[in-house]
């Protein structure tokens, strides 16, 4: 008994640190968006004192749901685009031979050593009006002289795709590595073709990986702020841009609070639902095979 508890102990203190950091730096603040989110606003930009549901009623005003359903659908779509991308290509890094397979990967890291606002700013200059995106595309009568390509829904999920595209590789990767693929070759010698035995063979296998890539690509891209900031415009604006606007120019922390909740409920949502998978899937007995566990 003595062992059990001092085993017990030793978890705590392992732990201690990293659930203080937490408690620290994301479940007070979380806290304290949604306590402010419930106080009035003073003039000066301060919050006031006492309780009010002044805010939270006016998340009607008709231009929030038009804002968060742009929000949502953006991330959404960014998100299955960035895993149609990264599933095949993490299945090929995970098949080529270690040499090809360090190249590859420094080919996804390599725009990590860029400051991300620099990479923002060139796409931005690559879809301006002069640009070179523009000028190809004219080229091959794919768009009309008037398009714009810049400041609109379209600007903003291409560079999403193109920031949070990594981050759905690098987990697809290292799900796929550890991936048995003699169990791949074997569903082929069962008649299955390449493509059921990707389906139904590699893609159960490395669901770890998929769901880590959906949630690191969903959850940074649904705060986003700077892309749709730099090359969304007033028809690619996000939640996060309101967000900002609420703090920096109308000096609203109260209504800044209660956007973040909404974004808040938006992230955790996927999560719960990932999360209560997994413990329904691990509470599940296993099935009897002819009458054998």
């Amino acid at each position: 008994m003595k062992l059990s508890a001092r085993k017990k102990l030793n978890e705590w203190l392992i732990t201690l640190p990293s659930l203080t950091w937490l408690a620290i730096f994301f479940l007070i603040p979380t806290i304290g968006i949604f306590v402010i989110a419930f106080k009035p606003a003073n003039i000066d930009g301060s919050v006031g004192s006492g309780w009010t549901w002044h805010t939270i009623f006016s998340m009607s005003d008709p231009n929030y749901p038009a804002i968060i359903w742009r929000t949502i659908w953006l991330t959404c779509v960014g998100t299955a685009i960035c895993l149609l991308l990264a599933i095949p290509m993490g299945y090929y890094i995970a098949r080529v031979s270690p040499r090809w397979r360090n190249y590859l990967l420094m080919l996804v890291i390599v725009p990590f050593w860029t400051n991300f606002l620099i990479r923002i700013f060139a796409w931005k200059v690559l879809l301006h009006p002069e640009g070179i995106v523009k000028q190809i595309l004219l080229a091959l009568n794919l768009v009309e002289p008037n398009t714009i390509l810049l400041y609109n829904s379209g600007a903003v999920l291409l560079v999403i795709v193109y920031s949070y595209l990594p981050f759905a590789i690098l987990p697809i990767f290292a799900a796929a590595e550890k991936f048995d693929f003699s169990l791949f070759e074997a569903a082929l010698d069962l008649g299955a073709n390449r493509f059921q035995a990707f389906i139904k063979v590699f893609l159960p296998n490395i669901k770890v990986g998929l769901i880590s890539a959906t949630l690191m690509v969903f959850i940074p891209a649904l705060g986003s702020y700077i892309i749709p900031e730099i090359v969304g415009g007033p028809d690619g604006e996000m939640i996060g841009n309101k967000i900002a606007q609420r703090v920096f120019v109308d000096r609203n922390l109260p209504h800044a609070s209660a956007l973040s909740a909404i974004l808040t409920f938006v992230i955790m949502i996927p999560m719960l639902v990932v999360l209560t998978a997994q413990k329904r899937e691990e509470t599940i007995p296993q099935k009897k095979v002819g009458g054998r566990p």
